[in-house]
């Protein structure tokens, strides 16, 4: 049964944000024992066999005249996907936490502006009046330090645009094909291109050897936690909701996911947000707010496949 409402489908982005923010601290511990590629190539792998049977549970149809678009939209969505967390990855080795931080962030701004730019999509000016003061919090949160660009930041901000378009596209074709089945492609080709990645890498083998390292408890841990809930249930979650929801509240609530990981870090890690921090996370909490009591677009309407759903 897909999605038909949008306060469902809020719940559900929300939920997604408090996965992303608990597994940051697995995430993180499993990176230490393997390879950034290797890991990613496992945790999709995990969340594409966990879709499988899903599928075939829900008995969502896939009309053979979708197969094609379905398939390149997946394999698009999932090299974008890629591109995201690997440069998100790579830019954290040359630049600070903070500067990273922010720079990802950006996506959430991105996110309307190029859709205004791309497709001429619309928002009210109470979603710009809550996308600023979003950014303005991420900037708090994050440090609040002046920005020295450097390699590393360059490459944290094609992540931010990647995720930015991720979310623009999977808004744009999420109505058109089948949930299910897109999230499966999508999966399969992050894993696929993470396992190529790791192969041309020519990275030695871990200390200890693949097998001593993929028993680890920490690798064991993060690669199911991420498998099953940050990836396989994040990716139909996501594009479940964006059948009902405008790619710009998609990015608003997802600007919550640095509060869950700093709250996740203070509960785990015992790390405290300073005073800019906590005015960081109310600005943030206070964008979403301003922007959806203010934004009066009716939600999309749910069509069946044989209508595509024009983004507008």
């Amino acid at each position: 049964m897909p999605l038909r409402s949008p306060r469902v489908a809020l719940v559900l982005l929300w939920l997604v944000c408090l996965v992303w923010g608990v597994e940051f601290v697995l995430v993180d511990r499993a990176v230490e024992q393997l390879p950034t590629h290797a890991f990613n190539a496992l945790r999709f792998g995990v969340a594409a066999v966990a879709i499988l049977p899903l599928w075939a549970l829900s008995r969502e149809p896939l009309p053979p005249e979708l197969r094609g678009r379905l398939l390149a939209t997946g394999l698009g969505l999932g090299l974008i996907l890629f591109v995201a967390y690997y440069t998100q990855t790579e830019g954290l080795l040359h630049t600070s936490v903070s500067n990273a931080g922010f720079i990802t962030s950006l996506n959430v701004p991105l996110v309307p502006l190029l859709g205004v730019l791309l497709w001429r999509q619309r928002a009210a000016p109470a979603v710009w009046l809550g996308i600023a003061a979003a950014t303005a919090g991420l900037y708090l949160l994050t440090g609040a330090q002046p920005l020295a660009l450097n390699h590393g930041d360059g490459l944290t901000l094609i992540c931010a645009v990647a995720f930015a378009l991720h979310i623009l596209i999977t808004g744009r074709y999420a109505g058109q094909l089948p949930i299910l089945p897109l999230s499966l492609v999508q999966l399969l080709a992050v894993a696929a291109y993470s396992a190529i990645a790791q192969e041309l890498s020519g990275e030695p083998p871990p200390d200890g050897g693949w097998d001593a390292v993929l028993w680890h408890p920490a690798v064991i841990a993060g690669v199911l936690v991420a498998g099953l809930l940050g990836s396989a249930f994040a990716t139909w979650a996501q594009t479940a909701s964006q059948r009902l929801l405008p790619a710009h509240k998609v990015a608003l609530v997802f600007a919550a996911e640095p509060v869950i990981a700093h709250l996740s870090a203070w509960l785990v890690l015992g790390e405290t947000l300073g005073p800019g921090g906590l005015a960081g996370a109310v600005l943030i909490l206070a964008g979403m707010l301003v922007a959806e009591l203010g934004d009066r677009t009716p939600p999309l309407e749910l069509k069946p496949l044989d209508q595509p759903v024009a983004a507008e």
